[in-house]
């Protein structure tokens, strides 16, 4: 019996949008670059993967950025977790948290979010 995937729904034009604009400022980043990954874009550092942005798939939340923090020290983490923007998933046994945007205020935060995210993977 294989496993069955998750479903992810359709990115809404203003997550495909939101993404666009976070994605163009990553990429500029050095050591980083991108790849499709199921409908995302897979952001990486060298070998190592930091974080999934809605392409022509949304995550959950259907406004949900996805960072990974797998080597950030116990104060960012214990930062992350008291952004009330964000929620700890646990995938695969690695570390990622779950950046909700609502208003395109939050692209700055959540592009703060990246860059640490970013950081973690160097």
């Amino acid at each position: 019996m294989t496993p069955k995937r998750m479903r992810l729904p359709p990115a809404s034009e203003e997550m495909k949008a939101w993404s666009a604009a976070l994605g163009g400022e990553v990429s500029t980043w050095p050591q980083c670059r991108a790849r499709a990954f199921f409908g995302l874009n897979a952001f990486y550092r060298g070998k190592r993967i930091f974080a999934l942005l809605p392409r022509t798939r949304s995550l959950d939340p259907p406004t949900a950025i996805a960072v990974k923090l797998e080597s950030a020290g116990p104060r960012l983490v214990s930062e992350a977790k008291r952004d009330p923007r964000m929620s700890f998933r646990e995938l695969e046994k690695k570390r990622w948290f779950v950046f909700t945007l609502s208003t395109d205020s939050d692209l700055r935060d959540a592009l703060r979010w990246l860059s640490r995210a970013w950081r973690a993977a160097g």
